[in-house]
């Protein structure tokens, strides 16, 4: 009995892999060469730390969220080269982004 994989790679033939598809994604931008934005933001009525001017890949973005959420203990989300930390963490946030290497511009320190 045919896989539903094996009946379709039958159909179509296999499709081979472009030179190079194996090696991992480089940065759009190194850490040392991106100026990160840090701002608070109250829109909503609570508190929140944004991290604009993102310049490189949606997994990249949800890596650096997730490293500046955990070492801020606080929830946040990562979405269109934006990282919102819950809370007035904006010193910590820029503290941790120089210490990884990027330039920040604090704005309403």
């Amino acid at each position: 009995m045919e896989d539903w994989k094996d009946k379709l790679s039958s159909l179509y033939g296999a499709v081979p892999k472009a030179d190079g598809a194996d090696e991992a994604p480089t940065p759009a931008a190194p850490a040392g060469k991106q100026t990160l934005r840090v701002e608070l933001d109250r829109r909503n009525g609570k508190p929140a730390t944004l991290v604009t001017e993102f310049a490189g890949s949606d997994e990249e973005l949800k890596a650096l969220a997730k490293t500046l959420k955990v070492k801020c203990g606080a929830g946040g989300s990562a979405r269109g080269g934006e990282i919102l930390v819950q809370g007035d963490v904006r010193a910590k946030v820029a503290e941790l982004l120089e210490g990884m290497g990027y330039r920040v511009r604090r704005i309403g320190f």
